[in-house]
C-alpha cells in the first residue's frame, strides 16, 4: 500500500463540507471568521480501492472537530471555482487507468446504442421528474474514484460537456456537427418542444427543407430501420425564434443610439442609411443576420430601409447567412411595389413584403394602395404605428386622428398588416386591431432603450389581438427578447394589477415563435414543430445549472436560459450555426470586414447625437 500524506490551504471564509461522490467532499462557503483553516489529509491507493485516511482538520476560530473523507487523488486540491486553489496535476497511473477503463465502457455503451439495442433515449435528466440513467450514474461513480480533479475540471471544456458528461469529441451521447449533414435526419432529443410543450420520449424526421413526421421515437425508429437515429441527450429541439421587427440595415449603430432622446430614426437611423451603398448594405445586413442566428432567431422580418441601394443586397447578406427573412421595400413614393412581390415569389428563404416607414411619409392613396397589394399578394404591409407621443400628436394635427383610427379610415387596417410598437394605444384602437385582425409587433427592448411607453401585450391577448416579439434591431437575442418581454409586462402592468404570472413561460415563447410567424404571414410556414412545417429550429442543452433541477420548462427558458445554451441553429432543414459560429462559411472574416466598414458608414452619415451631461 503506498500512503500520502499532503496539506491543502483554503482561501478566508471556505471549509470543506459534503462530497463528491461517495468518497469526495466539495467546498462551500462560509462567513468569517472561517479564515485560513490549514488540513492535512492522508489517503491510501491500493489497487484502485479508495481509502480514507484519519481526521485531522479542527476549525481554529470555532474551536470544533470535523471529520471529512478526500478522494484518492495525490496532490489533490479544490478548484478555484469553488473559492480555493486551482487543481493540481493528479499524478496517479492507477487513477489514469480507472478513467481509460471508464472511456473504453463508455465507448463500447455507445456502439451497442446505435445499433439499435435498449429504449434510445439517452439518460434522463435529474431535475425533470426522471433519475439520472446508468450513463450518468456512471460517469459520475467514475468521476469520484478518479478524484475531484477530475470531476471537478470536466466542465472548462464547454456547458455541453459538463451537462451531459458526454458531450467531448468521440464520448457517447456526443453530438457533432456532423450528425445534421444529410437531407434525412431523424433526430431523437432528451426533450422536443412540441405545441403542447415539451414532451420526452420523442424524435423529429427531418427529410430536405421540411418535418417530415414527429411522434414517440419508437414508432419512428421502427417506421425507419434504416437511418440511424441521432440521439441528442441532455438537449432540447424547440422552434427557432421570430424576429417580427428588425432593421437589417442598422447594425453599424449599435451605441451611437444609445441614450438618446426618443424618434432617434430621424437623427440617427435616417442618416446612417443613407450613409449605405451596396456593399455596406450587404455587409449590414449579413452581420445582423449572423447576430440573430447566434441568438436563436431562424427568422428576421426586416421593416424596410432608407438606403439607396437595390434590397436584393439585403437579400444577399440574409441568404447567404442562412436565415429566413420577410423582406420589405418601402413604397412611400408608391412606386415599385408589384415588381418587388413577384420578384421573391419562388425563394426559399425570402419573402415579399411592402413598407411605408410612418403614415405622414405617405399619401392616403399610398397607403390605401399598398395595403391592397398586400392583401392581394398574401404579403404583409408593414408601418409603424403608435410608437411616439410626438408622431400621435402629428397625427391628430395632420389627419384629426391617432395612427391605429386613421389606418381603419383608409380601410388599410386588415389581416395583412403588421403595425409596429403600438406601445400609446387607447382602449377603443386596441379594439379597431382585434376587429380587424391586424397583427403588432411587441418590441420590448426598444420601448426600454429609447420609448415612451410599453405595449400592454397581456392586454392585447386577452382581446384576442395578433401579436409577435420582434428586437427593432436591438439587441439579436431570443431568450432575452422574451425575458425582456415578460419583464417589461410585470413592471409596467403587471405589478399594479396584481399579475404575478403576466402570461407565464408558454405565452411568450408562442408569441416569439409559432404567434409571431403568424403575425408575418409565415403561420403555414415555420413558428413550430409540425409535420409540413419548415425545418427551421434550435438543439438547445438544458442539461446545464441554470435549468437543473427543472420544474418548469417554459418558465426557465424564460427566464433562465441563455444563447450559449444553443449548441446548433437549424434553418430550412440546413445546419446554419454551430456552437455559435457558421460551419460552411467565415464568420469571423464577416466580423472583421464590418469592424472596417461600419466606421466609415458612420463618419459619412455625420449622426447628431445628444451627450447629456
Amino acid at each position: 500500500m503506498l500512503r500520502r500524506s499532503y496539506a491543502t490551504s483554503i482561501r478566508p471564509h471556505t471549509r470543506l463540507d459534503q462530497g463528491f461522490g461517495d468518497s469526495g467532499r466539495q467546498l462551500r462557503h462560509l462567513p468569517p471568521p472561517y479564515v485560513n483553516v490549514a488540513c492535512r489529509k492522508s489517503c491510501s491507493t491500493n489497487g484502485g480501492s479508495p481509502r480514507v485516511g484519519p481526521p485531522r482538520t479542527t476549525d481554529l476560530a470555532y474551536g470544533w472537530h470535523r471529520t471529512f473523507a478526500v478522494p484518492t487523488a495525490p496532490r489533490w486540491r479544490p478548484h478555484a471555482e469553488f473559492g480555493v486553489r486551482g487543481v493540481a496535476k493528479a499524478q496517479a497511473c492507477d487513477v489514469r487507468k480507472r478513467a481509460s477503463g471508464l472511456a473504453s465502457e463508455r465507448r463500447n455503451e455507445q456502439q451497442s446504442a446505435e445499433q439499435g439495442q435498449g429504449e434510445g433515449h439517452g439518460p434522463e435528466r435529474a431535475g425533470l421528474g426522471e433519475q439520472a440513467g446508468p450513463g450518468r450514474r456512471r460517469f459520475l461513480v467514475g468521476a469520484g474514484l478518479a478524484g475531484a480533479a477530475g470531476l471537478i475540471s470536466a466542465p472548462a471544456a464547454g456547458s455541453a460537456t459538463a451537462a451531459t458528461g458526454a458531450n467531448s469529441g468521440g464520448a457517447p451521447g456526443a453530438v457533432r456537427a456532423e450528425q445534421f449533414k444529410g437531407a434525412r435526419k431523424l433526430l431523437v432529443p432528451e426533450l422536443l418542444m412540441l405545441p403542447g410543450g415539451p414532451k420526452r420520449g420523442q424524435a423529429v424526421l427531418v427529410e430536405g427543407r421540411k418535418f417530415r413526421a414527429v411522434g414517440p421515437a419508437k414508432e419512428l425508429m421502427a417506421a425507419h430501420p434504416g437511418l440511424r437515429p441521432v440521439r441528442l441527450d441532455g438537449h432540447l429541439i424547440m422552434p427557432g425564434f421570430v424576429d417580427a421587427h428588425h432593421h437589417l440595415t442598422q447594425s453599424f449603430g449599435k451605441a451611437q443610439s444609445f441614450g438618446q432622446p426618443s424618434e432617434i430614426f430621424k437623427t440617427i437611423w435616417e442618416p446612417l442609411e443613407h450613409a449605405l451603398d451596396k456593399e455596406s448594405a450587404y455587409v449590414s445586413a449579413k452581420l445582423a443576420s449572423l447576430e440573430a442566428l447566434r441568438g436563436g432567431f431562424t427568422t428576421v422580418a426586416d421593416a424596410g430601409t432608407r438606403a439607396p441601394v437595390d434590397v436584393a443586397a439585403i437579400a444577399e447578406g440574409t441568404e447567404e447567412a442562412g436565415i429566413r427573412c420577410v423582406l420589405s421595400k418601402v413604397v412611400s413614393d408608391g412606386k415599385g411595389g408589384p415588381e418587388h412581390l413577384g420578384r421573391w415569389d419562388a425563394h426559399p428563404l425570402i419573402h415579399p413584403s411592402l413598407a411605408i416607414p410612418v403614415a405622414e411619409d405617405a399619401s392616403a392613396t399610398v397607403i390605401k394602395r399598398t395595403a391592397d397589394l398586400c392583401r392581394e399578394a398574401d404579403a404583409v404591409f408593414q408601418i409603424h404605428v403608435n410608437e411616439h407621443l410626438a408622431s400621435v400628436e402629428r397625427s391628430l394635427k395632420s389627419v384629426g386622428r391617432r395612427p391605429v383610427e386613421y389606418l381603419r379610415h383608409l380601410g388599410a387596417l386588415g389581416p395583412r398588416t403588421l403595425g409596429s410598437h403600438a406601445t400609446l394605444l387607447t382602449p377603443g384602437e386596441m379594439r379597431m386591431l382585434a376587429d380587424s385582425g391586424a397583427a403588432i409587433s411587441y418590441n420590448p427592448v426598444a420601448s426600454a432603450w429609447k420609448g415612451n411607453a410599453v405595449a400592454h401585450a397581456t392586454m392585447l391577448a386577452a382581446m384576442g389581438v395578433r401579436f409577435g416579439t420582434g428586437t427593432d434591431g436591438t439587441r439579436g437575442d431570443g431568450f432575452r427578447l422574451v425575458d425582456a418581454a415578460e419583464t417589461a409586462q410585470r413592471l409596467a402592468y403587471g405589478m399594479a394589477s396584481g399579475d404575478s404570472s403576466c402570461g407565464a413561460g408558454r405565452m411568450w415563447l408562442e408569441h416569439a415563435t409559432s404567434l409571431s410567424a403568424d403575425a408575418l404571414g409565415l403561420g403555414k410556414v415555420t413558428g413550430e414543430i409540425a409535420v409540413g412545417k419548415a425545418a427551421d429550429f434550435l438543439v438547445v442543452d438544458v442539461n446545464v445549472p441554470e435549468l437543473t433541477p427543472s420544474w418548469d420548462l417554459e418558465w426557465e427558458l424564460v427566464r433562465l436560459a441563455n444563447r450559449d445554451q444553443i449548441t446548433a441553429v437549424v434553418v430550412d432543414g440546413k445546419l446554419r450555426l454551430w456552437e455559435g459560429w457558421p460551419p460552411d462559411w467565415d464568420g469571423r472574416a464577416l466580423v472583421e470586414r464590418a469592424a472596417k466598414l461600419g466606421p466609415e458608414v458612420v463618419r459619412r452619415a455625420g449622426l447628431q447625437r445628444v451627450e447629456p451631461r
